[in-house]
């Protein structure tokens, strides 16, 4: 398996209730790198530029406000497989369903307010990288 790298970022819920330390474990101990990161506060316009590709559903609009609504995150993990082990360690969307272990189940408060956000393939993980961080910011 090829070395990758992914975004990730931990939501407002999860840094409202300073689980930042607690979830980074988690992606560590699992064998991913942080390579970058650092903490922001996004406006809803950012938001709903990032989350675009789900401007047509009905939670586009929930969402946007709740990513805008205390800071957020924002990291590159790196490692073996990446997009799939960080998936792998988020858990399900909804909490209900996410394995025992994994950031969802542990620390998520309900499918919209679910702690974390990871790429889900290579293309996104890189376009997703390059809306938060230049190439100078990856120091991994």
């Amino acid at each position: 398996m090829a070395t990758e790298r992914t975004l990730s970022i931990i939501k407002p819920d999860a840094t409202r209730r300073n689980l930042t330390g607690k979830i980074n474990a988690k992606f560590e101990d699992a064998g991913l790198r942080i390579v970058a990161q650092k903490r922001i506060q996004l406006t809803k316009a950012q938001a709903g530029e990032f989350y675009k590709v789900h401007a047509e559903r009905p939670f586009y609009d929930e969402l946007c406000e709740f990513m805008a609504s205390a800071p957020v995150v924002v990291q590159v993990l790196e490692g073996e497989g990446a997009i799939a082990k960080n998936r792998e360690v988020m858990g399900a969307t909804n909490p209900a369903d996410a394995a025992e272990g994994t950031v969802r189940a542990d620390f998520a408060e309900s499918v919209g307010e679910n702690s974390v956000h990871g790429s889900d393939a290579p293309d996104t993980a890189a376009d997703e990288i390059s809306f938060f961080f230049s190439g100078l910011e990856l120091v991994g």
